[in-house]
């Protein structure tokens, strides 16, 4: 590097900007090739891949008594299973979903389902005097489901700009929304009617329609491996029907017959715990993490104090009361979406009428042409975090208020519309939550989706299952009402971080700039990030270009190696 210092002095890459990969991915990203309507296709592709994961859970709680009786351990023994299973959902991604940031999103999402499939069939052949065995197969469960969500995050990253990935996320969230919904109410309609087995069968049947459909059809879109060189790998990366990019595949064989070809970019292996030395980062898993343990303990505890609070429901109907949580967050995930992208637009409409009265508009055209910036909310000032979580203080108190208000409905007893009603509320206020962060943390962390979805399971999962063990013990020290009035407090503990990454949100993203450029001390008098101001228009970058100022000192053959050393130094943080 030392070495290199002359050659690297105009070498500016913005961080917070998404960066290809390399100039052969360049004109391949599919975020800049793909039409709306292939995204889409995309987008509920992967949705239907990411349903197994709270599917395989949910599926699993009305058979629990049936299992506990059938392999004769008490309770306890069986919920354990599910700890098991919370806790490798949390740890699972952290290795599928740095594998996918770098070897690429399709394999991964196969082997995965793979997985799944193989250890739904061990579950339903797994003989009743081995409960050992149980629980490993249940293990290897959450293995091959859990990272469905952090593949899906990834490839949302890899063929979206910011301005879109709201309504993509909102939209691919109706999967996973859906497995809350349906898994208890096919759970206890399967146990009841052919037997705990029949859910793996089924389970195992689903997964394998599922693992054909992606064969078939879904593309890689990585963007350091969407163009395979070779044939033994062309499967692997390559849909058997081809339908995604057709014509960007013509037009770009066309365009780049006559061009040189430079050799393939490789990707490195990155660690996902470093995203963790980020303090937005870590911020906004804190806000995710909170919403969501809370929000997953009072589904977990919903049948048993169901079962006591009104003894008139049987199995089957405790299972069809998930469907007000579930369907009001299938329901609700689409809205916020579509919230999300209309909240970015009135902050880049916002930011563009500043900086037009302070530079005038030709001015400002001129600015932005000048630097090959296609609109304002490519500059890093931009108030990325506003965009994404102006109302999130005001959603949080929602949900603790009506977390509190179920507890105390189940506490005393009122009559089951009451506790329904406040369901759809916790419902649909905690998808707004989780999708306003889980955006933020893909924003946050550019070409590295799935590792950044990976920590968000991470921090969630350990929270919940944390949560999950310590209810029932709190439940019976001091009642429902007060336990849920702990839950709100805890809830309401993250409220501060929205605020302080609203605040210092973009001047964290602007020293982390400066911090691994460096700052600039021989710029030529014409260089316009030479001015002295903190926010400048010039510090901005186009998305489709990593470097906005390359020093005419560094020669095209080292210009790979610069711009790979600079992206090093980027993902692999010190």
């Amino acid at each position: 590097m030392i070495g290199k210092k002359s050659s690297l002095e105009h070498v500016v890459v913005s961080p917070d900007i998404e960066e290809p990969q390399s100039s052969e991915t360049l004109d391949l990203e599919l975020k800049y090739t793909l039409s709306k309507k292939e995204k889409w296709f995309i987008v509920a592709l992967i949705s239907l891949i990411s349903f197994f994961s709270p599917f395989t859970a949910n599926i699993y709680f009305p058979a629990i008594p049936t299992m506990a009786r059938a392999f004769n351990k008490s309770i306890e023994l069986i919920n354990l299973t599910v700890t098991a299973f919370v806790i490798l959902q949390g740890t699972a991604p952290m290795v599928w979903g740095t594998l996918s940031d770098n070897l690429g999103r399709r394999p991964i999402a196969g082997a995965c389902l793979l997985i799944l499939m193989l250890s739904c069939i061990g579950i339903a052949l797994t003989p009743t005097s081995a409960y050992w065995l149980l629980l490993v197969l249940r293990c290897l469960q959450a293995a091959g489901s859990a990272p469905t969500l952090a593949l899906g995050a990834g490839v949302i990253s890899d063929i979206s700009t910011p301005a879109e990935r709201g309504g993509f996320y909102g939209v691919f969230a109706l999967g996973p929304m859906a497995g809350p919904a349906l898994g208890p109410v096919l759970g206890g309609a399967l146990a009841r009617a052919l037997g705990w087995r029949s859910i793996f069968w089924f389970l195992c049947i689903a997964v394998a329609i599922c693992l054909v459909i992606l064969i078939t059809l879904l593309p890689e879109t990585l963007p350091s491996r969407q163009k395979s060189q070779s044939r033994s790998l062309k499967l692997l990366y390559n849909p058997l029907i081809p339908i995604i990019g057709r014509k960007n595949r013509t037009s770009q064989l066309s365009s780049n017959r006559n061009t040189s070809q430079s050799p393939p970019h490789k990707p490195r292996f990155q660690n996902p715990l470093r995203l963790l030395l980020k303090k937005n980062i870590v911020l906004t898993l804190l806000m995710n993490s909170s919403a969501f343990s809370v929000f997953f303990a009072i589904v977990t505890s919903l049948s048993t104090l169901f079962e006591r609070t009104y003894p008139f429901l049987n199995e089957l109907t405790i299972g069809l009361c998930f469907l007000a949580t579930g369907g009001s967050m299938a329901l609700g995930t689409g809205i916020i979406g579509r919230f999300l992208d209309w909240r970015y637009q009135v902050e880049k409409r916002q930011l563009r009428k500043k900086l037009e009265e302070a530079l005038g508009e030709a001015e400002l055209e001129r600015k932005l042409k000048e630097e090959d910036v296609k609109d304002v909310d490519k500059l890093v000032e931009f108030p990325l975090e506003r965009a994404r979580l102006k109302y999130l203080a005001e959603a949080t108190v929602i949900l603790g208020i009506c977390s509190m208000g179920h507890g105390w409905c189940l506490q005393q007893r009122v009559m089951i519309a009451g506790p329904l009603v406040l369901q759809v509320i916790i419902g649909l206020i905690s998808m707004a939550i989780m999708n306003s962060t889980t955006t933020l943390l893909i924003d946050q962390a550019p070409g590295q989706g799935s590792s950044v979805s990976a920590c968000s399971n991470l921090f969630r999962c350990t929270s919940a299952a944390v949560i999950v063990t310590i209810v029932q013990p709190i439940i019976n020290a001091i009642g429902v009402g007060w336990t849920y009035v702990l839950f709100a407090i805890y809830v309401f503990v993250s409220i501060p971080c929205a605020y302080v990454l609203i605040k210092f949100g973009p001047r964290w993203r602007a020293k982390e700039r400066e911090r691994i450029i460096g700052p600039s001390t021989s710029q030529p008098e014409s260089d316009p990030s030479a001015c002295g101001d903190e926010k400048r228009i010039s510090d901005s970058f186009p998305s489709s270009s990593p470097v906005s100022l390359i020093s005419p000192n560094v020669e095209s053959k080292e210009l790979g190696e610069v711009l790979q050393e600079k992206r090093e130094e980027y993902h692999n943080l010190k």
